[in-house]
């Protein structure tokens, strides 16, 4: 009975391991053309909410508290979602820390595009295409908007794509995105080739593009400064059980391969967004004196320091160790005294020893971490650092023996000049009474 019981809670844990998500869409036909992507995510362990986007019902929170730890929109023609539901909730769920994955199409509604606009990415017009007249599959209908992609236009960060060198050849059907370059936070996942363009197939192009070449992004990424992410996809079909059991092959002599990337990078996609990959903690921070094992009161200049540090990442659904050897660590007070890249030991801890400087005040361990598709890691411990007691100067200054040669041979010169001085007196007196 017990190992029954035992048995019901695991299952009942499990399914709740990753949150509960919820999942709109345009029509409940979706949930069958995207059945593998929404298999791959029930089998990780999340719990899936399929509503219609415009549902009356629709609620992301109730009495101060969140109903969903998730959010997945694949409601592309949604003009206007139902419920409590809009833009200003969604952007605040992101702000609170929730996860967002959006995809879009040609037909990507307004709604959609002013959140796209709330995350610092800006979607074509309706009706757009990416277009690209020499980098389109076999089947495509001819307008060139069915893109074969190559895996080497992936972002350079296996922890958000996967390994690009692992990835096959991705299909891509729908509208460009456009990112503002200088904003740190967004990550541009998928771009298209240098001959490619967004813009409507059905009409002639008497103004320039919304986005050309490179600069035409297909999959974009926000990690906020909360560490939320959101995932901006313009192809709904990317997601697709059609697009992922398709084989690709390009129109203009290109080699026919069975089976896309599009499940693998799709998956890998939705482990980052939704925090499975790139998640780190800090377990514990200590630091000592050398020699010994607790942390002083305060610190005196000079003194030597060692300082450790606990590095987890959330990775198999379990925290592990973290391994790098790029971490470094600053000794602050207003501006870093000292930067030093922490040491990995066999334990898993990494250390740092070095010597405070000889200037007392309020200082700062820090350790701020930041690498693409990685949460952010900020740790700062406060310390003070005090002059020396009087008993801790040294009696004699090495660097001070000229001053004491000095001030002595003064001493011993002033000695011999009153002696000098006293005797020549004594003798002019002797002379004065003799004459």
């Amino acid at each position: 009975m017990y190992v029954l019981i035992i048995l019901i809670l695991s299952i009942i844990s499990a399914s709740y391991a990753q949150g509960p998500t919820l999942v709109l869409l345009d029509n409940q036909v979706i949930k069958e053309t995207h059945s593998i992507f929404f298999r791959s995510l029930q089998e990780r362990g999340y719990t899936l909410t399929f509503k219609i986007a415009d549902d009356s019902s629709l609620v992301l929170s109730r009495y101060g508290e969140y109903l969903y730890k998730n959010l997945i929109v694949f409601a592309p023609t949604v003009e206007e979602f139902g419920g409590t539901l809009n833009v200003e909730t969604i952007t605040q769920f992101i702000d609170d820390g929730g996860n967002v994955l959006v995809a879009g199409s040609s037909v990507t509604g307004d709604v959609l595009r002013e959140l796209a606009s709330e995350c610092g990415f800006e979607v074509d017009e309706e009706g757009a295409f990416v277009i690209d007249h020499l980098n389109y599959d076999v089947t495509d209908e001819g307008q060139h908007t069915k893109l074969v992609i190559s895996s080497d236009n992936l972002i350079d960060a296996p922890v958000i794509v996967g390994n690009k060198k692992d990835t096959s050849v991705l299909l891509y059907q729908g509208t460009g995105i456009l990112v503002d370059a200088e904003n740190p936070l967004v990550l541009p996942l998928l771009t298209g080739d240098s001959t490619a363009y967004s813009y409507n197939p059905d009409q002639p192009i008497k103004e320039y593009p919304h986005a050309v070449g490179k600069d035409t992004v297909l999959i974009a990424g926000l990690q906020a400064r909360n560490n939320a992410r959101v995932v901006f996809s313009g192809s709904l079909l990317f997601f697709s059980d059609e697009f992922f059991t398709s084989s690709v092959q390009k129109a203009q002599g290109g080699e026919l391969i069975t089976v896309s990337g599009n499940e693998d990078v799709a998956i890998a996609i939705s482990q980052w967004v939704f925090k499975e990959h790139g998640q780190l903690r800090v377990r514990s921070v200590k630091h000592h004196k050398a020699g010994e094992d607790k942390p002083p009161q305060a610190y005196t200049i000079m003194d030597d320091v060692v300082y450790t540090i606990e590095i987890d990442i959330f990775q198999d659904g379990k925290w592990k160790p973290f391994n790098a050897n790029d971490i470094q660590l600053e000794f602050v007070r207003i501006d870093p005294f000292i930067r030093t890249t922490l040491q990995r030991k066999p334990s898993g801890e990494y250390e740092a020893k070095f010597k405070i400087p000889d200037v007392y005040g309020v200082y700062q361990f820090k350790v701020d971490y930041d690498r693409v598709g990685y949460t952010r890691l900020f740790s700062t411990t406060q310390v003070s650092v005090r002059p020396l007691q009087h008993t801790q100067y040294e009696r004699f200054i090495t660097s001070a023996y000229p001053y004491y040669t000095a001030a002595f041979s003064m001493m011993f010169g002033v000695f011999i000049f009153s002696m000098v001085f006293l005797h020549l007196k004594e003798d002019e007196g002797k002379k004065s009474k003799n004459e």
